[in-house]
């Protein structure tokens, strides 16, 4: 008995799939999936962030990018399933049913990492049809969340890398932040940050990458936040592994 369908996850949620003019299932791994430590049947930190969704119940899901969509579709199946477990009821249309939503604000300017999904007719937008906020994230906190008085009960910071960037996005969405909400933060272990190779012509991409690893240490002596940093790399050294996440909730 397993606790997952496997090919399931496999077709659309660590991949994305389409049929071929000779009708063969061909899979396209989801950008970025390796920074989360998944492959096509292993989801790596999106377990993390399943579980938590589905601890907490959360209806409102906010991801602030998202190179591939990889934690949008864990946080679109994690309220579906609260639906089919009967711990949701009503309306389970996928956004702004009784199941909630999932919201992703991303810039889409290439900084940082490159979307795919902008498209409307792209994999992720056609299976799990979250909102999507092409935009700053700083301009969607006043002219999208702050106007309409929306209250997150979870959030995934992984959008700006650099500190002033991360620091920002924290210190305005956990504003938003509803009683018991959870906020994770993307790419915080600074060891895998530390003895990653970046080749010669991406480095200008990379240079700004040790953000999350700074502020995170900032926030280890913060009286207002509880703080748990997981971390798998160099456990299984020959295996794909997370660029470590963050957990935090109100003390």
């Amino acid at each position: 008995m397993e606790l997952f369908n496997k090919e399931y996850t496999k077709q659309y949620l660590t991949n994305n799939h389409h049929i071929n003019e000779n009708g063969e299932l061909i899979l396209e791994p989801v950008k970025y999936r390796w920074t989360h430590g998944a492959t096509d049947l292993h989801l790596g930190d999106g377990l993390l962030v399943y579980s938590l969704i589905q601890f907490i119940r959360a209806k409102i899901c906010v991801c602030i990018g998202t190179g591939g969509g990889f934690i949008p579709r864990i946080m679109t199946q994690a309220r579906k399933d609260l639906w089919e477990q009967k711990i949701f009821k009503g309306n389970p249309q996928n956004e702004w049913g009784d199941i909630g939503t999932t919201i992703i604000v991303d810039a889409s300017n290439g900084i940082g990492g490159f979307t795919d999904w902008t498209e409307e007719n792209s994999f992720l937008r056609q299976h799990f049809t979250p909102q999507i906020i092409i935009e700053t994230s700083e301009r969607a906190f006043y002219d999208y969340f702050v106007r309409q008085d929306i209250k997150i009960n979870y959030l995934h910071i992984d959008g700006d890398h650099s500190y002033e960037g991360v620091k920002k996005d924290f210190e305005l969405y956990s504003t938003l932040i509803s009683e018991n909400g959870i906020i994770t933060i993307h790419d915080t272990d600074k060891q895998y940050h530390n003895t990653f190779l970046v080749p010669d012509n991406q480095k200008g991409d990379f240079n700004t990458f040790d953000g999350p690893t700074k502020f995170i240490k900032e926030l280890e002596s913060n009286t207002e936040w509880n703080l748990v940093n997981l971390k798998n790399f160099i456990m299984f050294d020959k295996k794909v592994s997370s660029t470590g996440l963050t957990l935090l909730t109100r003390k």
